[in-house]
Order: structure tokens, then C-alpha cells, then sequence
């Protein structure tokens, strides 16, 4: 699946832009790709994209361009959630905006640090692109997985909230939808992961494997709880926040290790 067909197809917008933005932010940081392509690539996910707001609000292509000058030199991905601020060290602000929007990029310059959030930019009848909205950083490094600790613990969740999901819902009674998202996360050919060329090959995998998962956490969400009791309910949520967790630390792991030297 493409990043044209996923677009719009779960509630994970802001998430997916964000890690769109890091993943190719980071490969033209590490000089894989250009500034052009690195931009279409991200627009193709999210359409128009614009920095900052009205009346200073600049292109996605101007505005990473004049930072580079100014001395960038790494995109970071923040995905917190309710409770666990994954990828964030502050002020305040920026914090309380990222974890209403559910992600934010952080980028690293040499003497501060700036915060990005995702927003829906609507113009007039028909445009529809994203704006990101600029908000002073810590420059601290956040407590976030290594990839290897992110892969050990992705691998692990997955299977644990596999056995509560099943012994919570008759497998019959899945929906078609989510009984094919599980079967894909089986399909070693598909070419969905959302990271961009120059990524360590584990970072695709891990990559990979989260955005598949993440699918199947929005899909199971929308799931009719009729037919279930109250503890089933309550069982069923736990193991998808807790799924849901292990998605979130593995796509932050995944797209910050572009500057890992191991491959």
C-alpha cells in the first residue's frame, strides 16, 4: 500500500504525517535524497503543507530550506499519548499542543531546539493541506527506546495482545477489514512501511511492522462492543492501548535512528 491509499484511511493522520515528515526530513539531513524530493514525497502523503501561521507562514519547501541554512541537523518524532509524553521534554506549551495533536516533529539546531504540530489547513471549498505550527523546544534528549529495545518490545506486545484480543473476541466475528490487516502483517513482499531510503534495513523492518499494527489498533477500536461484557470491554481496551504503546515507541525508534552508523 502506498502513501496515496493509506491517506485518510485510519485516524492516524497527524501520526502518519508527522513520521512522514521525520522519515524524509532526516534522509535529506543525511544527503539520500533532495530537498524537492524529499518535500513531494511528504505532500503526496498529506497535500499542501505549509510552516508556521498567517501572516508568517511560509512553504513546507522554503521553510526547511531556510532552517537548513540556519543549521539544521535532525528531525525527531514525538507520538505522546494520554499519560506517556513519548518523545517530548518540554516547555509546557509545546508539550500540551503535541499531545493534543498526538504527534509533533522536534528539530534540531545548534543552539535551540524548534517544535513543529500538525494541524488541518482548510482554505475555501476544496483546499485541504496541513499546517505546522511552530512552538519553542527544549533541546534535551527525550527518553525514548533504542531500535533494538523498540523491536524486542514490538515483538512482544504483539503477541500478548494478540492472545487477549482472541481470548476477548470470537474470531469469527472479526471484521473482513481487520482479518486482513492481521494477514498482512504476515506478507514479507508489501511495501508499506513509511520510512525513506537510507534507513538502517531493521529500521524499515521495525517500521514496517508498526505502521501494519497501527492500522490494525484503529480498525479494532471501531469494533461494534455489542455481545461483550464490561470486563470483556476493559480487557479488549487494555490490550490496545497496550499494542498501541508498543507501535508508537517502534515508529519513534525506527525514524529517529537515521544516524545510527549500524546497518
Amino acid at each position: 500500500m502506498d502513501a496515496g491509499s493509506r491517506r485518510g484511511s485510519t485516524d492516524n493522520d497527524a501520526r502518519d504525517a508527522a513520521t512522514a515528515l521525520v522519515a524524509w526530513g532526516n534522509v535529506w539531513l543525511t544527503g539520500h535524497v533532495g530537498l524537492d524530493e524529499a518535500v513531494d514525497a511528504v505532500e503526496l502523503l498529506a497535500g499542501p503543507q505549509v510552516l508556521g501561521g498567517d501572516p508568517a507562514e511560509v512553504s513546507l519547501r522554503r521553510g526547511l530550506g531556510d532552517l537548513r541554512v540556519g543549521g539544521l541537523t535532525a528531525f525527531r518524532l514525538a507520538l505522546p499519548a494520554p499519560g506517556d509524553p513519548l518523545g517530548l521534554t518540554g516547555p509546557p506549551d509545546f508539550n500540551r499542543a503535541a499531545l493534543e495533536a498526538e504527534a509533533a516533529v522536534v528539530l534540531t539546531l545548534p543552539t535551540r531546539a524548534i517544535g513543529l504540530v500538525p494541524a488541518v489547513d482548510r482554505r475555501g471549498s476544496s483546499y485541504v493541506g496541513l499546517r505546522w505550527e511552530m512552538h519553542d523546544a527544549s533541546p534535551a534528549q527525550p527518553d525514548v527506546p533504542s531500535l533494538a529495545e523498540a523491536d524486542r518490545g514490538l515483538m512482544l506486545t504483539m503477541r500478548e495482545a494478540t492472545e487477549a484480543l482472541l481470548a476477548v473476541d470470537d474470531v469469527a466475528g472479526v471484521p473482513p477489514e481487520i482479518a486482513d490487516a492481521l494477514v498482512d502483517l504476515r506478507d514479507p513482499e508489501r511495501d508499506d512501511h513509511p520510512l525513506a531510503p537510507g534507513y538502517p534495513q531493521r529500521a524499515h523492518r521495525v517500521g514496517a511492522l508498526a505502521a501494519r499494527l497501527s492500522l490494525v489498533v484503529d480498525l479494532a477500536r471501531r469494533m461494534d462492543a455489542r455481545g461483550l461484557t464490561s470486563d470483556q470491554v476493559q480487557r479488549r481496551d487494555a490490550a490496545l492501548r497496550s499494542l498501541d504503546g508498543a507501535v508508537r515507541r517502534a515508529l519513534v525508534a525506527a525514524c529517529n535512528s537515521a544516524f545510527d552508523h549500524a546497518r
